[in-house]
């Protein structure tokens, strides 16, 4: 049993050494990370880089010679690990919003039958940080419940990035026919596994906020998202 860690990066220097042992002392046989790393400015790549010596055969980084978006990052991360020939892949964002304590739980809900596990935020026992405004958080769910209203889901949180998937599903995914580039990407995902008939579980998880570095979020890339959803849709009308 093999799993690769995908992890997109742009400006996470201040994670990369407290993440990265962190997920590594996850009691899972077999576990690597790839991370994608968007040619950060804060030298992320290069610091990646120098710890793959520490961690042999378990930290590699891919470099990209810039910004190019986090659904591309992904899309090659995805790519990557499925050439490696990983059993499973998990997805996590680099700024320990995704606990690693609860990788073992996805794993957990794979063994139940499920070909897709989903940290999620919304399902009973599961929250975000403690100290988010209410209108922060009222928003959050807001944008979950609007995406899996209009593309008719029961999933519960459309929008996390804490996703493992197992092998032979994500190679069932049409990832040349991904085009979301930014936020809506999750939901594209999510969207297409569900599409193709695939089984997704939900788990529970403590989403807290960022404590190094910046976030990229925005009320702009919530409106766009907003306004993408409507075009998967039509985009996967055929499926």
């Amino acid at each position: 049993m093999s799993i690769t860690v995908v992890i997109p990066t742009y400006n996470e220097a201040e994670n990369m050494p407290k993440l990265l042992p962190a997920i590594l002392q996850v009691p899972l046989p077999d576990m690597s990370i790839l991370v994608v790393d968007d040619n950060s400015p804060d030298g992320t790549g290069t610091l990646v880089e120098e710890m793959e010596a520490d961690y042999p055969g378990r930290i590699t980084v891919h470099h990209r010679k810039g910004k190019l978006g986090l659904g591309t990052a992904y899309l090659e991360g995805y790519r990557i690990a499925l050439g490696s020939g990983s059993d499973y892949i998990l997805q996590m964002d680099a700024d320990f919003s995704h606990p690693p304590e609860n990788i073992p739980d996805l794993f957990a809900k794979l063994q139940e039958g499920f070909d897709l596990a989903v940290g999620s935020r919304y399902v009973p026992g599961g929250s975000v940080d403690v100290n988010w405004p209410l209108w922060r958080k009222s928003l959050s769910r807001f944008g979950s419940f609007y995406a899996r209203t209009i593309l008719g889901m029961n999933v519960r949180d459309l929008t996390g990035a804490f996703r493992l998937w197992r092998r032979e599903a994500l190679a069932r995914i049409p990832l040349d026919r991904v085009v979301s580039v930014g936020y809506t990407f999750q939901v594209e995902m999510i969207y297409l596994a569900h599409k193709l008939g695939l089984k997704i579980g939900e788990t529970p998880i403590y989403f807290a906020d960022r404590k190094w570095g910046t976030s990229k979020m925005s009320f702009a890339i919530q409106v766009e998202a907003a306004i993408r959803t409507w075009q998967l849709l039509w985009r996967h009308r055929d499926l």
